[in-house]
Order: C-alpha cells, then sequence, then structure tokens
C-alpha cells in the first residue's frame, strides 16, 4: 500500500483526513507541523506528501523548498488561499498538484492516485527514448533537461510536460492529451496547468537564449517550436482525433 504523509495543523481536520485516506487503503503518517512533517518525511520515506501550506513553525512553502532540496517527492498542496500568488508560488517552488480547501476527500483521493499513477509510470519509462533537439535533451530514465551543456532542473511534472511536447516538436499537443499523459486523467485544471506552463517557460528562458518557445493554441492546446523537429522521435505521435480536442 502506499504511505502518504499528511502535514496539517488542524487536528480534527488532520484526524478526519488520515480517517478518511486509511478507508481508502493508504497507510497514513501525521505531522502537525513544519518541523515535525521534515523529520517524518525524512525517517518515513513516504511515496507522497499532502502539505497544508499554513502550518506554524515552519510554513508550507518552506517545507516544500526543502523537500525540493533533497529529491522529487510528489507533493500535493492544501490551501485555504486562492489567490493566484499561492498558487504560482506553489508551483515555482515544485508542487505536483494542489487542492482548495474545502474540498471534498473524494477529489483528494483521486488526485493522490492520480500523482501516484503518474510517478508510477516513471518506473516504466526506459521504454520512452531519449529525446535530442539540437542542443537540447530530455532523458526520461533521469528526469534530466540539459541546454547546450547546462542543466535545466525541472520537476517530475515540468519534465513530462516538455517531454510530451518536445517528443511532438513543431505539433500542436491538445490540452485533453497532457492531462492524460501527465496527471493521468481525462479532465484536468486549466489555471494548474497554465502555472506549470508559465514556470516551464521562465526556467527555459533563464539562460538567456533558448532552445524553443512554448505557445498556447487558443480553444486547443500548445505546441513547442524548435529549429529541429524530429518525427522520428515522435513515439507519442498524436491520432488525428486528438487535434481536434478543446482546452
Amino acid at each position: 500500500m502506499s504511505k502518504i504523509l499528511i502535514v496539517e495543523d488542524d487536528a480534527e481536520m488532520l484526524d478526519l483526513t488520515s480517517y478518511v485516506l486509511r478507508r481508502e487503503r493508504f497507510v497514513v503518517i501525521e505531522a502537525a507541523d513544519g518541523a515535525q512533517a521534515l523529520r517524518r518525511w525524512r525517517a518515513d520515506r513516504p511515496d507522497i506528501v499532502v502539505l497544508d501550506l499554513g502550518l506554524p513553525n515552519l510554513d508550507g512553502f518552506e517545507v516544500l523548498r526543502r523537500i525540493r532540496e533533497n529529491d522529487q517527492t510528489p507533493v500535493l498542496v492544501l490551501t485555504g488561499r486562492r489567490d493566484a500568488q499561492v498558487l504560482l508560488r506553489a508551483f515555482n517552488l515544485g508542487t505536483d498538484d494542489f487542492l482548495a480547501k474545502p474540498f471534498e476527500y473524494r477529489e483528494l483521493a483521486a488526485r493522490i492516485r492520480a500523482i501516484l499513477r503518474r510517478t508510477a509510470a516513471g518506473t516504466r519509462e526506459e521504454t520512452e527514448p531519449r529525446v535530442q533537439l539540437g542542443q537540447l535533451s530530455l532523458d526520461p530514465e533521469t528526469y534530466e533537461v540539459h541546454w547546450r551543456d547546462a542543466y535545466v532542473r525541472l520537476t517530475p511534472t515540468e519534465f513530462r510536460i516538455l517531454y510530451l511536447l518536445a517528443t511532438n516538436a513543431g505539433h500542436v499537443v491538445p490540452a485533453s492529451r497532457l492531462y492524460t499523459y501527465v496527471w493521468g486523467s481525462e479532465g484536468g485544471d486549466a489555471n494548474a496547468l497554465r502555472s506549470h506552463m508559465s514556470h516551464l517557460r521562465r526556467k527555459l528562458e533563464a539562460g538567456g537564449e533558448t532552445p524553443g518557445t512554448i505557445e498556447s493554441v487558443p480553444a486547443v492546446g500548445y505546441i513547442f517550436r524548435h529549429a529541429v523537429a524530429q518525427p522520428a522521435l515522435n513515439q507519442m505521435a498524436l491520432r488525428p482525433s486528438e487535434v481536434g480536442s478543446s482546452a
């Protein structure tokens, strides 16, 4: 069974969330503040962290930052704040997904399972080819991206978005295809996808000259434009029926 670390300072909500997820057949580890969360994360090595942002001692942003300094344990952020800056900051620090409070516990369990499916799919990615577009390379076994010999640090979610776009370079990838490949679901949160795209663009542009541009195609999806587009790499070529899908 998958092991979940739940970090929540509200005792009643922590108890209820733990109870529901145990009934969903997860192994649950609890932490009530940021410092305890980091201790439990190091000691118990959970498969995923469900992290409230409003924590005593260390807030959720700092916990997320410290986790991302060390490895790529999936993190799902919970927050009662709905403003775009909070969401953008969480994605900038590397969260895999977020859920606004109050939420349905069925949705929480579904999002956790989607993230775990996505993580498990990473163990099968040795069947997916390494992508080389000019001086841009993506390695699906290590989730490493290099541009002109420089390492570009991406979260697992950002890597999978870029990998799908790069393997279809020069072709529009429908938003529905991104939701399926990246999140393992038929539909998704358009705001979350836009935030991931915005952060991915900034990372690719950080060194000045970029390996390519990610452009949005209104009501359809996204396209990665690169000077070298190699159809032979297109192992995930889109079916004609997918191209007409709406975002």
